[in-house]
């Protein structure tokens, strides 16, 4: 299977367990591998053959605006789920990367989903 890499995609959230976390927007970097064939975008040269991942990292630029989540592993788990269903991938992984330790360089989470 052939994939296409969103690294490090730069979002604005509002995510943390607490309220006082959650009352403004933090900066989130979020991983997307998509698994889909290339063989007829290559054979057509045609972007509509394939994932547009500028259309993928749009929606996800854009999924956070007023809404909250409390964990970063519920934002993991709609992101795999939005892109799947409004993208066609035939897989997902999803790593949210937040930062909130002081003593660490960043905290994530890794989730993996197929249609």
């Amino acid at each position: 299977m052939d994939r296409i890499v969103i690294k490090d995609l730069e979002v604005f959230y509002r995510v943390g367990v607490s309220e006082e976390e959650r009352s403004a927007a933090q900066k989130l970097l979020l991983t997307i591998e998509l698994d889909h064939s290339f063989d007829a975008a290559a054979k057509k040269d045609d972007l509509g053959a394939t994932i547009d991942y500028y259309a993928v990292a749009q929606r996800l630029l854009g999924l956070g605006v007023g809404r909250e989540w409390k964990l970063i592993e519920s934002v993991a788990v709609e992101v795999a789920g939005t892109v799947l269903r409004e993208f066609g991938a035939a897989a997902i992984a999803v790593e949210v990367k937040k930062f909130v330790l002081p003593q660490a360089a960043y905290v994530s989470v890794r989730v993996g989903r197929r249609r």
